[in-house]
């Protein structure tokens, strides 16, 4: 076995960030709305908080990069698809449970709708790759754009921004990994604050969205064990496991928040 980390250690590494992240969003947070002081967020948790969403930074960088390596290693794309969008499927309804209290809530989907936009877009770009020609390559920019813009429509997790993010990691995958650390901050952060500055223009000011979304640059810490990766997939658990985690522990930890309110 080579040095350094296999792709089991950055993707067990994503769950656990995420699960992290999504206790922080939905256990935490309702325990913060229960016990305000003077209407507002007790000032000693509210640190608390953010430092748990800010390792909840870290997983969707992993996945992303995640995302890539399994778009170049799966046996099928179409089968990949097809799972991504299956489990986006699935999974909305403990998403709106958790992160909104209701069944449906078409303010924002689940973060597979993200991935299924990201890997459909890579899908249909090397497909127009195959031809040589001023259609196919301005094509592909259509479907860049088309991939990020459904993604905004439709409200998904992380939004354009995500797509860029997977687009990014597919096109510095064999590049150095410095540039592939200053390209993914890029997108991050400027694709946070331009998403961010399409929809809450007139309500927040763009000095203000950006300095928010300077939040999301703790996802860069992900890079340290990217840097680490070694290219060896890794002992991993069965990939019904990793595709079931995502909506079942949204529906524990909405289930843990709802008991806690009525104790």
């Amino acid at each position: 076995m080579k040095d350094g980390l296999t792709g089991a250690v950055l993707k067990n590494t994503a769950y656990v960030t995420m699960l992290i992240d999504h206790f922080f969003a939905v256990v935490f947070l309702n325990y913060m709305g229960l016990y305000t002081v003077d209407g507002r967020w007790d000032p000693r948790l509210e640190p608390i908080y953010r430092a748990g969403r800010a390792v909840g930074r870290v997983s969707f960088i992993l996945f992303t990069y995640l995302i890539v390596e399994g778009f170049f290693y799966t046996r099928s794309r179409g089968r990949f698809l097809l799972r991504l969008f299956l489990f986006a499927l699935i999974s909305e309804i403990p998403f709106d449970l958790a992160l909104s209290g209701k069944l449906t809530d078409w303010g924002v989907q689940n973060v597979y709708w993200t991935l299924f936009l990201g890997v459909l877009t890579l899908t249909i770009w090397e497909y127009l790759s195959h031809y040589r020609n001023v259609f196919a390559a301005g094509g592909r920019w259509i479907v860049l754009l088309a991939g990020c813009s459904a993604a905004f429509l439709f409200c998904t997790d992380y939004r354009f921004m995500g797509v860029l993010l997977i687009f990014t990691m597919y096109q510095t995958r064999e590049k150095d990994g410095g540039i592939q650390f200053m390209a993914a901050g890029l997108v991050m952060l400027f694709g946070t604050w331009g998403s961010n500055l399409i929809r809450y223009a007139g309500w927040i000011t763009a000095d203000d969205l950006f300095w928010s979304s300077l939040r999301e640059m703790y996802g860069l810490l992900a890079f340290l064990l990217i840097f680490l990766y070694n290219g060896e997939k890794g002992r991993q658990l069965p990939k019904p496991f990793y595709y079931a985690f995502y909506p079942v522990h949204l529906l524990i930890l909405y289930g843990i928040a709802r008991v806690a309110e009525v104790m």
